[in-house]
């Protein structure tokens, strides 16, 4: 957290010092999960949890001297924001984005509770550790398909975006040209059978290599057939024990069961297909079924082993001229190449392939072209108390109504019980009772919260005018709009932000004031700071201050003396103890040491590593600041008595160096590379460290670098900066730095009189010179010819030749 938020103060305070008017508030995302589970373990209510939780956390971004504007924080859990977001959800609902169905979730039978994928660890309830099994529950899901290519396409726009992020969304998005199938049944004498099964696919290419037919263990057909058939059941049991994730499908164990049904081969007269249940086959992609290719599927070549089923190569692998032969009794093979064994399709490219056999179908009714994407409906039903109620009221006879808009919002009684079995709002004695608002009779509220991402999907637009009696002010959206810097992690990269995206168009079809679709003009991800771990001997978690090393390697635990097992450096993290607080870090070194690190060294977005030795640099680093500048003191405390004169030589390279570092430092902070940042203001400090102070009329000209250089450290450590800038000014009464400009380069202090050129001899350097800009090349050549270290190497031999890299090098060959 802390390193997320010392990287956007540093921009906040640079772009203030520049003239810009800067929005920089802070909020609290308080609704959610881990509140709910520590009211379970502490026996505390969750909104105390949350509100004792922030206070604490703000006193430390305080400590660090953070620049929020604190009249703009909110709580994602105050009636005062969710009220909105409740109107939000019936607008969604009015305007056919919000809308409820059947889904497949992960259940827990112990805790009676649907499951997210992340918290089924395999197989089982992350706390339970109950099989997990899955359920076809009602669920509430927000249209977020309605916007895919909208959401793709304007991801070109985001010029300031990183190219990994964009990649990933895309991905998640995944909009892909197949084909949908027709497979007739043939006719069998088990029972009736619908006429033909759909399938989708991305490779109709390889439609000759067809060996089987598979459907979900969740297709209603394989529902129906269960219910006759014991084997089938047990094996769609066994399906939905699973998680409902891609990656918990992916990464199993690909089986498959076949049935005794079969259907025809679209294209091939008189051949035949058997008809299987896979366990890696999801119902909300395509539709459920998929034709199986051996050859070129790797989780189909695994269904095919295991069931005795044909590998019938279609695609063959070319290099150059020749072919390559591909063994398939190790794998399937899935590269490009050329079609064989495909009749019509022989010796056709895939793409080309691909376009042939849509035709082919298309004339023998059997197929067309279709588009299909990756990306499914968000589903924000959770079957938790601890989040925004949705506002609907279902009645028996009227079915599913609104919560009238003067009633909202809905809120959450206090009065529940927390025992780790289901929803507590649905088994609360009163607060789901209600009258219905259309008849009046007996009527029950939804007992499902939305997704915390709800609430992180439009705080940016609250933030614009966080005391509007609307959601947000049109006037002040349009202002601030969009966000001009965005700074999170990665694991933001496509949930969050996606959602963010789509809220910006879903609220603009429903009539809301937004004024732009995309929420962030430009996008930061910084890297995570990571720590050493450290267990117990009994195996339990320990913060490092519950450790001492007490040789290289070895380690003990302080109030035991127990060996302590050092593990991995692992992103800093509650479950694995190895944080660091801040108010501890901030006792021990101050604030500004601690941003100073922060920004050292690696670069923002990469991963860092906390130790002892960096803080210590840094806190070192602003000791010996602290001193340079009382050793300058006394010259500072004259200048204002002397008039600025010519500068002498020394004075004079200070100051190109300061005007330097100036144009370098606004330079990294507008890429974010503070890391470089920090590097230039190191080696300013150098040559500030240097000085001597040699000439008469020096010393308003140091004043002149010294003010320079803390309007540049200020954004970094803004504490010590105002100390010292208080006493440069002193006798000034000066305003605080925090209200000065940004300085500005001079140009005549940036023009460049002399170069230094290294001088190698035989392509080894041997030393350097030091000439005018302009000097000609013959001139150099002469310097260079009347250098001791030049005429020692040469002996009073003449060199071959003397080649003059211009601004760069000079080379001597003998």
């Amino acid at each position: 957290h802390a390193r997320n938020y010392v990287l956007g103060d540093v921009l906040a305070r640079f772009r203030r010092a520049l003239g810009d008017t800067v929005l920089h508030p802070m909020g609290w995302d308080a609704f959610g999960l881990p509140a709910e589970n520590a009211a379970l373990k502490h026996g505390i209510h969750p909104q105390e949890w949350t509100r004792q939780n922030a206070a604490e956390m703000a006193q430390e971004l305080k400590l660090l001297g953070l620049s929020y504007d604190w009249d703009r924080e909110f709580f994602s859990c105050d009636p005062g924001y969710f009220r909105h977001e409740q109107q939000m959800f019936l607008d969604f609902y009015a305007n056919g984005l919000a809308y409820r169905k059947e889904s497949f979730v992960n259940w827990d039978p112990v805790e009676q509770t649907v499951l997210a994928n992340e918290q089924v660890i395999d197989g089982r309830g992350w706390r339970s550790q109950a099989l997990v099994e899955k359920r076809l529950l009602a669920q509430w899901f927000l249209k977020i398909t309605a916007f895919a290519d909208g959401l793709l396409e304007d991801l070109a726009t985001l010029e300031r975006w990183p190219e990994q992020v964009k990649v990933m969304q895309a991905n998640w998005i995944g909009r892909s040209q197949g084909a949908t199938i027709t497979f007739s049944f043939c006719p069998s004498p088990q029972q009736p059978l619908p006429e033909a099964i759909q399938v989708f696919t991305t490779r109709p290419d390889t439609l000759f290599g067809a060996s089987f037919v598979g459907l979900s263990a969740d297709h209603p057909l394989v529902e129906e057939w269960a219910a006759q058939d014991p084997a089938l059941a047990s094996f769609r049991r066994e399906c939905q024990r699973r998680g409902t994730s891609a990656v918990a499908v992916e990464t199993g164990e690909k089986r498959g069961i076949c049935t005794p049904f079969r259907v025809a081969h679209p294209l091939l007269d008189g051949q035949d297909l058997p008809v299987c249940v896979l366990n890696y086959v999801l119902m909300d992609y395509g539709t459920g079924a998929v034709f199986g290719c051996p050859a070129h599927d790797e989780r189909d070549f695994q269904v095919a082993q295991q069931l005795g089923l044909p590998i019938l190569p279609v695609v063959q692998a070319e290099e150059g001229e020749g072919v390559l032969l591909h063994d398939y009794t190790q794998g399937a093979y899935t590269g490009d190449g050329r079609l064989v064994n495909s009749g019509p399709l022989d010796g056709l490219g895939v793409k080309e392939a691909q376009a042939l056999v849509v035709q082919l179908l298309e004339a023998k009714g059997r197929g067309h072209a279709t588009l299909t994407y990756r990306l499914r409906d968000w589903g924000i039903s959770r079957q938790r108390y601890w989040g925004c109620p949705i506002p609907l009221i279902h009645c028996p006879t009227c079915g599913i109504l609104p919560v009238p808009s003067q009633e909202l919002p809905v809120t959450l009684p206090l009065d529940v019980t927390f025992d780790g079995r289901g929803n507590p709002l649905a088994h609360h004695p009163t607060w789901k009772h209600v009258a219905c608002p259309s008849c009046g009779q007996k009527a029950e509220r939804e007992t499902d919260t939305l997704d915390t991402f709800f609430e992180s999907s439009w705080y940016f637009l609250r933030f614009c005018s966080p005391h509007a009696t609307q959601a947000f002010d049109a006037e002040a959206a349009a202002y601030w709009m969009p966000v001009g810097q965005y700074i999170g992690g990665i694991e933001h990269a496509v949930l969050h932000l996606l959602y963010a995206r789509f809220f910006m168009r879903a609220l603009q079809q429903c009539g809301y004031p937004v004024p732009t679709t995309e929420p962030f003009r430009a996008l930061f991800t910084q890297g995570m700071v990571c720590h050493q771990t450290y267990k117990s001997s009994q195996g339990k978690w320990l913060y490092p201050q519950e450790v001492e090393q007490t040789a290289p390697g070895v380690w003990r635990e302080r109030a035991t003396g127990q060996p302590v097992e050092a593990g991995r450096l692992e992103k800093m993290s509650k479950s694995k103890c190895n944080l660091v607080g801040v108010d501890t870090i901030v006792q021990a070194y101050g604030a500004d040491a601690a941003r100073l690190f922060m920004l050292s060294d690696t670069p923002a977005e990469k991963d860092m590593e906390w130790t002892e030795e960096g803080i210590e640099g840094s806190w070192r680093y602003l000791n010996r600041l602290w001193r340079l500048f009382h050793r300058h003191k006394p010259l500072l405390d004259s200048s204002s008595q002397q008039t600025p004169g010519e500068p002498s030589e020394e004075m004079e390279a200070l100051l190109r160096a300061a005007h330097r570092t100036v144009r370098e430092v606004t330079n990294a902070i507008h890429a974010l590379h503070l890391n470089k940042y920090v590097a230039h203001l190191r080696e300013l400090t150098n040559h500030m460290e240097a000085f001597g102070g040699a000439g008469p009329t020096d010393s308003p000209w140091l004043w002149n670098v010294w003010s320079l250089f803390i309007r540049l450290v200020a954004p970094s450590f803004p504490h010590l900066a105002e100390e010292l800038w208080q006493l440069l000014h002193a006798p000034l009464s000066i305003h605080s730095v925090i209200q000065g400009p940004w300085p500005v380069p001079e140009e005549w202090f940036l023009r460049q009189e002399r170069l230094t050129l290294p001088v190698q001899m035989n392509g080894k350097k041997r030393g350097e010179i030091c000439v005018p800009v302009d000097m000609s090349d013959a001139c150099i050549q002469e310097t260079v010819l009347a250098q001791p270290f030049v005429a020692q190497i040469l002996g009073g031999a003449p060199p071959l030749k003397i080649i003059v890299v211009p601004g760069r090098i000079v080379n001597v060959v003998f």
